[in-house]
């Protein structure tokens, strides 16, 4: 699953000054717009060229839900792409990121401590360097557990040592069996 993913979307969608279109032509209008063509859309949310035609003009107005979740998916994707960079940037450079979960966090102890990993509710705000290596590993194509690490690595650092105030032998925090992850920036 790609938990660390979603979050982001929906973080990302939060942030929209303006809501995209509702409509099914509206939609349609808007991704010919991004993609110029009809056999481009075609493509993008897997129907035909003439279907895309037929939403276009208003001849069919309610594709089967699969359809109609891709089109959704395809516009919200597309949708104010500035305002996230500038989100973004804001939380990479001066803002940070907060982390909402409920997981599993294992983590490797000094030898008379306690290592068990067990469920915890945590809200945590991680500083901005957290943020800009998550963006980046996210542009640059990580994977799902390697976003992960970035995230376990700023709950150690900030949570679990308290910016080196306690805990220092703590090492190899693991996020795992995440309940639910949700990102804010």
């Amino acid at each position: 699953m790609a938990e660390i993913e979603d979050a982001i979307e929906r973080a990302d969608r939060e942030a929209f000054t303006r809501q995209p279109p509702k409509t099914l032509k509206g939609q349609i209008g808007y991704l010919l717009k991004q993609l110029k063509t009809t056999r481009a859309v075609a493509e993008e949310i897997g129907v035909s060229q003439r279907s895309v035609e037929r939403y276009r003009k208003g001849e069919r107005k309610h594709p089967p839900k699969a359809i109609a979740d891709r089109i959704d998916d395809a516009v919200r994707r597309r949708w104010q792409p500035q305002v996230r960079k500038r989100r973004q940037k804001q939380a990479a450079t001066a803002t940070g990121i907060t982390v909402e979960t409920r997981a599993r966090f294992g983590y490797t102890a000094p030898i008379g401590t306690t290592d068990d990993g067990r469920f915890r509710r945590l809200t945590v705000h991680l500083p901005p360097q957290f943020a800009q290596r998550l963006f980046n590993a996210r542009e640059a194509g990580a994977s799902d557990q390697q976003m992960r690490q970035i995230i376990a690595e700023g709950l150690k650092e900030i949570y679990f040592q308290d910016g080196g105030a306690r805990a220092m032998g703590l090492s190899d925090v693991t996020l795992n069996d995440i309940d639910y992850l949700d990102l804010d920036y």
